[in-house]
């Protein structure tokens, strides 16, 4: 039997079928003549041919009553059975054919159908289970509804039109269930029956009990959307202001140069533009570090500003901030000019932390291990002070509040990377130097002695002559005047012969041979330089002629001597 109780052919199994549907099929009479089993249940009739007691050895089979019933074949079509020869009795029955309509479904009535049961019971036919009771399959409330004729199913109601697009189209319009307030499923009251899912025929009508509710709109849910929607406008437009201001529109800036306020700034070593726009604006000196890179920028001199300590005024415009840092009023950082010794410089640096005079230099004295001296600057017998010609001459920011270690070790590191990339370690051995800690000595010698950067390099010469074994001029003795003043910690040009001659300090270059026991000054790039790079002339003699600015150089002690008698002329001696 197929899903809706047909055969495989044009008939069906039976006209009852609630699977069929079929209101117009004649077999929902009874049939009179079918044979009830006990307690009225339908019996099965097996086709195999069966012997009657009233009738034997005929072979024939007779149904009660003796009415026989139609033959079927596999398809369903009726046929007429093979007649034994030996037949006593015949009732012959005419068959009605069954008519169909254009479409295939049969019209008008049909003949009975032999297997078929009494109305109550379509499925007769079927053996009873146990208790005499049969279940219904297809009876049930929830199953889907057998399918009609064309010619008799009923037509569609028709759909109600459209609501209007209008985003709210009132309660009488009809609203989505997210803003009746209601469940989605109230949006199918008015659909038919057919429609409805099982899960709503189960339920025997509304889930929730009663009639429908009427639909309301929920004031809170459109707020929600309002709101979700508005932030959502407003962040966008939020954004894309930004977005325009960063990409086309002026930096905030400030007018004017100032509110009157000063406040000291410190921009460190090797700062850019925007990492100065950045100190400045938390000073509170601009108001953006995009102003300030654009001003600096349309400055011409704007690359020019330096790291160091500078005394501005909050809110200033970029433009005049830029100025005045180009300005050497502005500037208030610690200057350590080239060949200051490390005494003058502990008095500097006091003077600016306010401190008490001497604190740096006991600082210096106690703690100078600590303060980042490379290994080949210590452990040099006879120095009168470790941290000479380490306190690099330059431009640093130094303000009250500081500590003292804290400036001596930046200045030191600033002297050992200059130092580290002059691979100062190298070029002192093609020198003829013991070590980096020589070539320092002698930088701090061509800085003392030397009066003009174009002295330097001559200088450097006479230095590298005099230390030669083969030197008999002066027997690898310097005799410069510069030691003498530095381990007395005075500067004089007028030095006896007796004193020099009676003072044994190593640092005392007329009496020693060789370098100083250390450097004695803090020498700047010049000499440096110089120092690695001396001419290859022969000098060996130079005076100060003048006994200031001037310096000639001899390469005979014989040239000497009358650069000598031409200095003592200058000094009316």
């Amino acid at each position: 039997m197929t899903e809706y109780g047909r055969g495989p052919g044009s008939e069906p199994w039976h006209p009852d079928d609630p699977l069929y549907g079929d209101g117009g099929w004649g077999g929902q009479q009874a049939a009179q003549q079918a044979q009830q089993s006990y307690g009225g249940q339908p019996q099965y009739h097996p086709q195999q041919p069966q012997q009657q007691y009233g009738d034997w050895g005929t072979g024939e089979q007779h149904g009660y009553g003796d009415q026989s019933y139609p033959q079927y074949d596999e398809y369903g079509q009726q046929y007429a059975p093979q007649q034994p020869q030996h037949q006593q009795h015949q009732a012959p029955q005419q068959h009605q054919q069954p008519q169909y309509d254009q479409n295939g479904w049969p019209t008008g009535s049909y003949p009975q159908d032999p297997y078929a049961g009494g109305p109550q019971d379509p499925y007769a036919q079927q053996p009873a289970p146990y208790g005499g009771e049969q279940s219904d399959y297809y009876g049930a409330p929830e199953a889907y509804p057998p399918p009609e004729p064309p010619g008799r199913r009923r037509p569609e109601p028709e759909r109600e039109p459209e609501p209007g697009t209008d985003w709210d189209p009132g309660p009488d319009q009809g609203e989505h269930a997210f803003f009746a307030g209601g469940d989605d499923e109230d949006g199918r009251d008015g659909e038919p029956d057919e429609r409805r899912g099982r899960g709503e025929r189960r339920g025997g009508g509304d889930r929730r009990g009663g009639g429908k509710e009427k639909k309301r709109r929920s004031g809170l849910a459109c707020l929600v959307v309002v709101a979700v929607f508005g932030g959502g406008l407003a962040g966008v437009s939020y954004f894309g202001y930004q977005f325009y201001q960063d990409r086309f529109g002026s930096a905030p800036d400030f007018a004017g140069s100032g509110n009157g306020e000063q406040v000291t700034v410190t921009i460190p070593k090797g700062s850019g533009g925007y990492a100065i726009g950045q100190v400045l604006k938390k000073m509170g000196v601009v108001k953006s570090v995009d102003a300030f890179v654009a001003a600096q920028a349309a400055n011409p001199d704007g690359k020019n500003i330096q790291d160091g300590v500078y005394t501005l005024q909050k809110e200033m415009s970029a433009a005049s901030a830029v100025e005045l840092m180009l300005s050497p009023k502005s500037r208030d950082n610690l200057i350590i000019a080239e060949g200051k010794r490390n005494a003058a410089v502990y008095e500097l640096i006091d003077a600016r932390l306010e401190v008490e005079k001497g604190t740096t230099a006991k600082v210096a004295e106690t703690r100078w291990k600590t303060l980042g001296l490379p290994d080949w600057a210590v452990n040099h017998p006879n120095v009168k002070d470790p941290l000479e010609g380490f306190l690099f001459p330059s431009s640093y920011a130094v303000a009250k509040g500081q500590k003292p270690e804290d400036v001596l070790r930046q200045m030191v590191a600033r002297a050992t990377e200059k130092y580290e990339s002059l691979d100062f370690e190298t070029k002192a051995k093609s020198l003829g130097l013991e070590g980096p800690w020589e070539l320092v000595t002698v930088a701090s010698l061509v800085q003392a002695e030397g009066k003009t950067h174009d002295d330097f390099r001559k200088m450097s010469e006479v230095i590298y002559n005099r230390l030669k074994p083969t030197n008999t001029e002066t027997n690898q003795k310097l005799q410069f005047d510069s030691t003498f003043n530095y381990l007395l910690g005075q500067s004089e040009i007028d030095i006896s012969e007796s004193e020099i001659n009676s003072n044994p300090d190593p640092y005392n270059t007329y009496t020693n041979k060789g370098l100083p026991p250390g450097p004695i000054g803090n020498p700047g790039d010049d000499a440096l330089q110089a120092a690695l790079k001396p001419t290859r002339d022969g000098w060996m003699y130079f005076v100060a002629t003048d006994g200031m600015d001037k310096t000639e150089f001899a390469k005979t002690i014989a040239e000497h001597q009358r650069l000598v008698d031409k200095f003592n002329a200058s000094r009316g001696n």
